[in-house]
């Protein structure tokens, strides 16, 4: 696109751009507030951080619709770093922190330069999740005090869930009226959060709803003040503060502890944690893209790093990319990364013209935002929501949960990956698997020149640890083409890997692509869900072994129903009728599965286990084959791609048949067959031609059955269909012979 165009397109978004960054702000304005106080910090400090992160990044960052400002994720490791450091002064811990802040911006920046935005692929799902719940119950747990009206709960989040019920007994045995309007105003602040959704008319839903519950709090107090004469009815503890003199007021970040353990530990969870936070939101956004554009991480790290330590000089938190006000700007019509200034420019008035409001804003009503976002990230459906997966995917999110609060947020994702890794070789019984292919390159991708598919084979086994090099391969397909994955050689895959193909699957489908794995049907999963993690089955378990249908064989299936033929998925160990055919002569069958069959058993199409060569030459295989009965007496010959024929004929010294007046058939394909005389006959002119203008296919006839094969490996959906219009087109050929 040049720039003429790019200039056009941003005057004609410009609109929707100014809009949405509004409506963003309204959501940035208290959720900043809420987590600066969360994290012991200013208040203002989470609006620098969202002022400035919008500024920078709009303009120097690789992403289109992501909005950046202070994240959820690190309030927990902020609020460690300036208790720890401070050692009993909170301010001067805030000092010490935004040193932190400023060298954490710095690794930021050197995590772009050197590209390595590709460290994220190495974390598994489900420890991200349990992490991300440990960390909403920890802003859940202190927040929940203050949301009714205790600012001065003090201890780590097991002792402040703990302290819950200590609170709520205080409140109740309180009967002051600072008390109760404090309580009232969060409970209900929290009430409305969980009920705004249910409230269906748009003109209200225009504004979000933490800006509701914020409009609403000022307004009860300027009713006590204006109404009532009773002015500062809650305590200045209970209130927000900002300085007189913004530029005035800015503190000096302090480097005194730079060479300190904790200081590097401070620095390095920071580090980590903005990482994990920016690069899951950018790849949740690009999904929700309707352009469908992909960020350039690298770029938007390096970005977030300047902008983290620019925060950090003028006393704002770390700027990261969140997913919560990306989604907004995504609704309300942003398409552009104008958006994420707007909505900065817009915060920048509102501190210049309503500082006076926002100071009317009771502690209570940000501490219920902050209550119900830590809900969200720790509720307890996402406990069952990963249960469904798999029992041992609860207990790698309950470990990575139990380790960070007990520990923190870098030791407890540390121990996670390791839990994962342990789960993964309790699984296989052994860790020779992964210790030794892990760092091999076991993805194969190539195009198909003929059928202009990608077929990307994947070998020994695939999850968390080395799904960046299946992503690589995957990212370099045009996400509207046809991509085949194929999983028959691979002997374990991972809940992370299942996931993130979903994600691919789905970008595909938004893209007039098509995107289809293989190879799955016969692995073990433990649940049916779709996520589930799936483990090879030895021949023998295999055959005794009742699967459920994974998503081509439920297509398989769906199929069947419409042809009206009958469909089996079950492996089947007879498979006699097979030894007629040359093809078999120098391989073992294993068994057949996917047993597609019509009524009047002239098809039968199935994926088949065999395997060719011996010890360490040996070759395990999976294929689709199709099987129709001939119509007719047919000669005994097979067919093949010119210079893709098997050993047995290149053995057998039998020669290629040509033929004079069809030089591309000749070229094309390498004919074989005993009785050379009937062949000649048989390959009239509108078979070759018919043959000429179809993909190629092996194909051989035993005299009464025909066997069609499309390639050595197993078919998609779209191909087995294409098999079955190729035969029924052959057989109304061979009927009028």
């Amino acid at each position: 696109m040049n720039k003429a165009s790019s200039y056009k397109e941003f005057l004609v978004g410009l609109p929707k751009n100014i809009f949405s960054g509004f409506v963003v702000s309204l959501i940035a304005l208290p959720l900043g507030l809420g987590l600066a106080i969360a994290s012991e910090a200013p208040p203002i400090a989470g609006i620098i951080a969202a002022i400035v992160g919008g500024m920078i990044v709009s303009i120097m960052g690789g992403s289109h619709l992501t909005i950046t400002g202070p994240g959820n994720g690190l309030v927990i490791v902020i609020l460690s770093a300036i208790v720890g450091m401070g050692e009993g002064d909170l301010y001067q811990g805030y000092l010490y922190t935004l040193a932190a802040i400023m060298l954490s911006g710095l690794l930021l920046f050197g995590f772009g330069v050197f590209r390595l935005g590709a460290l994220s692929e190495f974390f598994p799902s489900t420890a991200l999740q349990g992490m991300l719940a440990a960390i909403g119950i920890g802003i859940l747990a202190k927040q929940f005090h203050v949301m009714i009206g205790f600012t001065d709960v003090k201890g780590n989040t097991i002792n402040q869930l703990l302290l819950i019920p200590g609170s709520i007994n205080n409140l109740l045995s309180n009967s002051s009226d600072e008390a109760l309007l404090a309580s009232a105003i969060g409970v209900l602040s929290l009430a409305f959060l969980f009920l705004y959704s249910r409230i269906r008319n748009p003109i209200f839903q225009l504004i979000p709803a933490p800006m509701w519950v914020v409009i609403v709090s000022i307004g009860v107090i300027y009713y006590y003040e204006l109404i009532l004469k009773t002015p500062g009815i809650l305590g200045s503890n209970l209130m927000i503060t900002l300085p007189d003199n913004l530029l005035a007021s800015l503190p000096s970040p302090n480097f005194g502890k730079l060479l300190s353990y904790d200081f590097m530990g401070y620095t390095l969870s920071i580090t980590l944690v903005a990482v994990i936070e920016s690069l899951l939101s950018i790849k949740a956004v690009d999904k929700l893209d309707p352009l469908k554009r992909r960020s350039n991480i690298n770029k938007d790290l390096r970005a977030l790093g300047i902008a983290t330590g620019i925060s950090g000089f003028f006393g704002g938190l770390n700027v990261v990319t969140v997913i919560a006000r990306s989604s907004v700007n995504v609704n309300n019509g942003g398409n552009n990364r104008s958006a994420n200034f707007f909505h900065a420019a817009f915060l920048v008035v509102f501190i210049l013209l309503f500082a006076k409001q926002i100071q009317k804003i009771p502690m209570p009503t940000l501490a219920a935002i902050l209550v119900y976002t830590g809900y969200r990230l720790a509720a307890p459906e996402n406990l069952l929501r990963i249960y469904k997966i798999g029992k041992e995917q609860a207990i790698i999110f309950l470990s990575t949960l139990v380790a960070t609060l007990i520990t923190s947020l870098t030791t407890g994702i540390l121990l996670g990956i390791i839990a994962t890794l342990f789960v993964h070789i309790i699984l296989n019984k052994s860790g020779v698997l992964f210790s030794r292919n892990w760092l091999k390159p076991n993805v194969l991708m190539y195009l198909e020149e003929e059928t202009g598919n990608y077929y990307v084979s994947v070998k020994n086994f695939c999850s968390f640890l080395n799904f960046f090099k299946l992503k690589s391969k995957l990212d370099e397909i045009p996400p509207n083409a046809h991509a085949i994955v194929d999983f028959s050689l691979c002997e374990f895959v991972d809940h992370t890997v299942m996931e993130g193909l979903n994600d691919y699957s789905l970008s595909f489908s938004r893209q007039k692509g098509f995107f289809e794995i293989i190879g799955l049907d016969v692995h073990e999963a433990k649940t049916e869900h779709p996520f589930a993690i799936r483990k090879s089955l030895p021949e023998a378990s295999f055959l005794n072994f009742q699967i459920s249908l994974t998503k081509r064989q439920k297509l398989l299936q769906k199929l069947s129903t419409r042809l009206d033929w009958n469909y089996l998925p079950d492996p089947i160990s007879n498979y006699d009728d097979l030894e007629r055919f040359f093809y078999f002569k120098t391989k073992l069958v294993n068994y057949r599965y996917n047993n597609l069959e019509s009524k009047n058993k002239e098809f039968l199409l199935f994926d088949l286990s065999y395997s060719e060569g011996v010890f360490i030459a040996k070759e395990e295989l999976r294929s689709t084959f199709l099987q129709i009965r001939a119509p007719i007496k047919m000669p005994v010959f097979a067919m093949d791609k010119e210079n893709f024929m098997t050993t047995i004929f290149q053995l057998s010294g039998l020669d290629d048949i040509d033929f004079k007046k069809h030089p591309d058939f000749s070229r094309r394909y390498y004919l074989r067959g005993e009785d050379v005389k009937s062949i000649r006959a048989f390959f009239t002119d509108d078979l070759i031609f018919f043959f000429e203008s179809h993909p190629a296919y092996y194909i051989e006839s035993s005299g009464e059955n025909i066997l069609i094969r499309s390639k050595e490996r197993l078919a998609s959906i779209q191909e087995v269909k294409q098999m079955l219009a190729f035969a029924e087109e052959l057989l109304k050929i061979l009927d009028n012979k």
